[in-house]
């Protein structure tokens, strides 16, 4: 078992979540039964309902809840063990489930998904520091250590956590509210 890979166990599955969801479940260090996402409401990407064999799964959002959502598995460890990087890990792993057959990627909400510019992650890094959250290295690009700060902040303001940096985020925290 290279990395932990276990054969014949999932990595990575697309899936729609409902807008309900309670949003401070959607990390990936945080795990359930498949059975308890299906309860809340977390459909297969194409609508059908979760398979719930006996897996426990965390619930990804690289875009924040209005983008593309993935069920990670314990399989998914190896490709972060291979790249720390959640982006290409999950690029790595969606490519996979591509050679076996799933289809494209849904894209959420596609280009109203809203982005912060390269300056102002880097001007939310820079607050977020001051305010005592270690988002790594200050440089724009929002790694791991941002997204935790990100999320703990959203959590704390009563905002959606999903740890994705949102222009409302960001202005919340330019007004100290």
């Amino acid at each position: 078992m290279h990395l932990g890979w276990r054969r014949g166990e999932p990595w990575l599955r697309e899936v729609k979540v409902p807008q309900n969801l309670n949003w401070q479940e959607a990390d990936r260090n945080i795990k359930h039964p498949l059975s308890q996402w299906a309860a809340w409401g977390v459909t297969r990407a194409n609508g059908q309902p979760l398979q719930t064999e006996n897996l426990q799964a965390s619930l990804v959002l690289p875009m924040g809840r209005l983008g593309p959502a993935f069920l990670t598995f314990d399989n998914f460890l190896a490709y972060v063990g291979w790249n720390e990087s959640l982006n290409y890990s999950l690029t790595a792993a969606f490519y996979a489930t591509r050679l076996e057959g799933a289809p494209p990627m849904s894209k959420g909400a596609g280009p109203n998904i809203p982005k912060l510019t390269i300056d102002e992650n880097r001007e939310l890094q820079q607050i977020l520091s001051r305010m005592g959250h270690d988002v790594g290295r200050i440089d724009g690009v929002l790694g791991l250590k941002s997204r935790v700060a990100v999320r703990a902040v959203q959590i704390k303001l009563g905002m959606p956590a999903d740890s994705w940096p949102t222009p409302e985020l960001l202005a919340r925290l330019r007004n100290g509210r």
